[in-house]
């Protein structure tokens, strides 16, 4: 299998760690949607990061349909989402929590750098910094222990650290202390050195 796509995408990095962790040789392919963009589109002509190429040379993308994939094939000792409902749930929670925190960092990002100065929109950037904060601040409430390694837990982890390199100021690393504690274990984990934020 081939992983296109840049290890500072939160989105790219959450697959190649859990692609790491379900066990599955993978080459990954470091292309970017801007600066590779002709690049990129030969493998995939819709440009979007990540990109997973299969084996038969079936191409996914988006982050969350890749992952379902590679969870319906991983056996039952590296499967990352819980099987029992009730816990299911609450992983889907945290989950939906973190992609939510993903977006709305990539969009200030995008708004501050590919939006020229004079045309950013205050209330715009008012508005998905309140939804950035509020789901960090579910966040912080829900990892307040030692989370096993799941889809979850590794997904608010790699967002905590995207949005602590890209919008640290936004996002006060001391408001969140279970997070960030969170995220600084499981950076330590081999998974994530392997793969680090770029």
């Amino acid at each position: 299998m081939k992983l296109v796509g840049m290890l500072d995408s939160p989105y790219v990095r959450r697959v190649a760690v859990s692609l790491e962790l379900y066990g599955v040789d993978f080459v990954h392919e470091p292309l970017s949607v801007f600066s590779t963009y002709a690049e990129f589109a030969q493998i995939n002509p819709v440009v979007k990061a990540p990109t997973l190429v299969l084996d038969d040379g079936t191409v996914l993308m988006d982050s969350s349909l890749i992952l379902d994939y590679l969870e319906a094939l991983a056996p039952a000792d590296k499967k990352l989402l819980p099987q029992q409902p009730a816990a299911r749930a609450r992983d889907l929670h945290i989950l939906g929590l973190a992609l939510a925190a993903c977006e709305k960092s990539v969009q200030i990002v995008y708004e501050h750098n590919l939006r020229p100065a004079e045309k950013l929109h205050a209330p715009w950037l008012e508005r998905v910094t309140g939804q950035l904060l509020a789901a960090y601040a579910l966040l912080d409430k829900q990892l307040a222990g030692d989370e096993a390694l799941t889809q979850a837990s590794l997904t608010a982890a790699v967002a905590w650290s995207f949005s602590q390199f890209t919008v640290a100021s936004v996002v006060k690393a001391e408001a969140f202390p279970n997070l960030k504690r969170h995220a600084e274990r499981l950076e330590q984990h081999p998974a994530f050195k392997r793969y680090p934020i770029e």
